[in-house]
């Protein structure tokens, strides 16, 4: 195959973050509730907060810098391997961030 693959990826920490609260979590969170009353509500009395939209959530995770690297499309089953060793060359790995997530792969022609 002729051509090249772009690959981004970020590094991962056993620190790391990364979890979904619903909107409803949060609305029945009563420091959100107040929060949320206190700026749109203010001085009126007896505000509920209703959605229509329960199953809706919010993802609260790390925020991560991407890193890419360009390789054949020969070497497209390889990718995951690939990227470690990138990571492993530039010294991204510290104590307790040892894993690489995929997050693009990108076509060139």
């Amino acid at each position: 195959m002729n051509g090249n693959i772009i690959v981004s990826y970020k590094i991962l920490c056993d620190s790391d973050l990364n979890m979904n609260v619903t909107l409803q979590e949060l609305l029945l969170n009563e420091k959100v509730s107040k929060a949320i009353k206190s700026e749109f509500a203010k001085g009126l009395r007896n505000i509920e907060l209703n959605t229509d939209a329960k199953e809706e959530f919010f993802r609260v995770e790390t925020t991560k810098e991407l890193y890419t690297f360009e390789v054949s499309k020969d070497d497209f089953a390889d990718i995951l391997v690939l990227a470690e060793e990138d990571a492993t060359s530039r010294k991204l790995f510290k104590k307790d961030c040892s894993r690489v997530e995929l997050v693009d792969i990108e076509t060139l022609i």
